[in-house]
């Protein structure tokens, strides 16, 4: 018998493959979940779904639950409190019964204390409303008493007639009496004024005496003054005459028209001349200011020509600079122009080279990639 070997399972090696087979089958869950393009790009977990459609059913009807409870809990106290009302409203009625019970039997209206203010038969128990003139109840808010309404109407009617006949008579005496007075007034007044009348004649005589004797004494006065005013006239316009021929004699012997030029000589200085009286220069004057004219046109002619040797002198110098411009701008053209020609040529010589360098990788690298080296890639969730 050929000996037979049987292999023996060690829990180190149960161990390394329960946590191999974890491995392959979390690989392939994930390569499941990657690999699914549905929920790669969603991104959507069902089972996490399902998980919270489930908590959220067991929610709900817990909070079910429990507003049944409530429900419950409310309607319970809704039949309380209508018990506990009918019982107050039954309480509230019978105290409401009692108390009127209680007030007809102690409480009646002849034991109150104010009882007399709504008596019904007040008016028969009072007393009248006045028993004499002199009742001491009969004041003035009472208004019982008024006037002409006492007692002793007759006797005070009476006594006021006689009163009125006694002032009756005493006003006559009085008009009477009145009458007589005026009447001795007016004859004063009458009195008086032919008095009146009579001096105002008098004075009015004298006044018109008075006023001729003053009117003839002014009228003389007048004619006095009108003779002085002719003679004092006369004398005015003789003296007006001899001032205005001594004036023209002075003015016609003055320095104005005889134009002595000394007249306008100043107090204030030789320099100084008074100008409503200067007569024109002198002749010396006239030859100095001629002189200076000379001698202010040399000047200006002077000036003039050094200003024109400047100008030539600053002509001179700026062609001289623009010439020096012109010739500095064509040896830079030359130089940019060379330049330019250099880089020419070496951007030639480079781009020639590159051709080269292209056509050379070209012949070169001649394999181009296929379809099996893009499928190499992509083939394990890590």
């Amino acid at each position: 018998m050929g000996s037979q070997t049987m292999a023996v399972a060690l829990p180190r090696d149960l161990r390394q493959d329960a946590s191999l087979a974890k491995r392959r089958h979390a690989e392939l869950c994930r390569q499941k979940r990657v690999f699914n393009a549905r929920n790669r790009i969603i991104g959507g977990d069902t089972e996490a779904w399902d998980v919270q459609v489930h908590d959220q059913k067991i929610k709900e009807a817990t909070e079910k639950a429990r507003h049944e409870t409530f429900a419950a809990e409310m309607r319970q106290n809704d039949k309380i409190m209508c018990i506990l009302e009918n019982r107050k409203k039954r309480d509230r009625k019978n105290l409401c019964r009692a108390i009127n019970d209680f007030q007809q039997s102690f409480q009646k209206p002849e034991t109150r204390r104010e009882f007399d203010l709504s008596d019904p038969l007040a008016l028969k128990k009072d007393l009248p409303a006045r028993q004499s003139d002199n009742d001491v109840r009969n004041t003035v808010s009472g208004m019982q008493k008024f006037m002409g309404e006492d007692l002793n109407f007759h006797e005070r009617k009476k006594f006021q007639e006689e009163q009125n006949r006694e002032w009756s008579l005493q006003q006559q005496r009085e008009w009477k009496n009145a009458r007589a007075e005026q009447k001795c007034a007016e004859a004063l007044y009458t009195e008086t004024r032919l008095q009146f009348d009579e001096t105002a004649k008098h004075l009015q005589k004298l006044e018109s005496t008075t006023r001729k004797a003053v009117c003839a004494s002014v009228k003389d006065f007048n004619k006095s003054q009108a003779i002085k005013s002719v003679e004092r006239k006369k004398q005015e316009k003789k003296q007006e005459q001899e001032d205005n021929l001594a004036e023209i004699t002075s003015v016609l012997r003055g320095d104005l028209l005889s134009e002595n030029p000394q007249q306008a000589a100043s107090s204030f200085g030789p320099h100084r001349v008074v100008p409503d009286r200067w007569k024109g220069m002198t002749q010396e004057q006239l030859e100095q200011i001629r002189l200076v004219q000379k001698q202010q046109i040399q000047e200006k002619l002077r000036l003039r020509e050094e200003k024109r040797q400047r100008d030539l002198d600053w002509d001179r110098r700026r062609i001289q600079g623009a010439c020096a411009t012109l010739l500095f701008e064509r040896q830079q053209w030359r130089q940019q122009r060379d330049l330019r020609r250099a880089l020419d040529s070496s951007n030639l010589s480079l781009a020639k080279e590159q051709r080269l360098q292209k056509k050379y990788m070209n012949e070169v690298y001649t394999n181009q990639p296929t379809g099996d080296y893009f499928t190499q890639f992509n083939t394990g969730s890590r």
